[in-house]
């Protein structure tokens, strides 16, 4: 009863009338909050003591690259159930977030080297954190390529998912790059066991430009996989009643 239960409510077609009634007040409230959350941080938060105004692009770079690391592991979550339970709604999810994964993590590369011309005196350099997220965004399109080459969509969805999930090794390595390597990142100012080494008037706009973000993201991702069931489902009556 359980399983008929869950395989009903995770169906292509049930999620796609639910997302579809979800979807524009979603981006709307999300969109809303990180412009909210993008004029805090770049005009009302004092300057950084050694940084200046420079320090002010971890409103953007901060979210891109945490978000971008959490749409691996959503993917490698999805991999997992497509490949345990079969359900093909998860693999249609995990495809529509890799071209949305590679362009946050361009975002989180090209606002990063932004950062460092002034705080490094260098746009680029080959640090472990850099390049495990250069890495990061390699496997984003590789998996694009990878899915994209196959004619059999059965054969695609499989090597896709184990894919994922042989890379989602690296989501620990960019998180640790800083503590195991000796890199020109600072080590987390964010912790879950020491207090926040950022000033309070910083932090609170940092954490709400992370959250919004995510969700304008996740947004983006419910738009996106919409498309991908269309896509996927075409010849099902269903979709061609639409």
């Amino acid at each position: 009863m359980l399983k008929k239960f869950f395989h009903q409510f995770a169906s292509p077609k049930s999620y796609f009338r639910i997302a579809t009634k979800i979807q524009n007040p979603f981006l709307l409230i999300f969109v809303l909050l990180y412009v909210f959350a993008l004029a805090w941080g770049l005009l009302f938060t004092p300057e950084d003591y050694i940084q200046g105004n420079s320090y002010r692009i971890i409103f953007m770079h901060v979210p891109a690259s945490f978000v971008s690391q959490i749409l691996f592991l959503i993917m490698a979550f999805c991999s997992v159930i497509f490949l345990v339970w079969r359900l093909k709604l998860s693999i249609y999810v995990a495809k529509s977030i890799a071209p949305i994964g590679a362009a946050v993590t361009f975002f989180a590369l090209f606002s990063g080297s932004i950062w460092g011309i002034p705080t490094w005196g260098t746009w680029w350099q080959w640090d472990a954190r850099i390049t495990s997220t250069l890495i990061l965004l390699i496997m984003y399109l590789g998996l694009i390529s990878l899915h994209s080459s196959f004619n059999n969509y059965e054969k695609a969805d499989r090597f896709f998912a184990i894919i994922v999930l042989a890379g989602v090794i690296n989501i620990p390595i960019i998180k640790k790059s800083v503590d195991w390597w000796s890199t020109l990142h600072q080590s987390a100012s964010i912790t879950l066991t020491d207090a926040p080494s950022i000033d309070p008037l910083m932090l609170a706009p940092l954490f709400l430009s992370i959250f919004s973000f995510f969700g304008l993201i996740m947004g983006i991702v419910i738009l996106s996989s919409r498309y991908e069931i269309l896509l996927r489902e075409q010849s099902k009556s269903w979709v061609k009643s639409l």
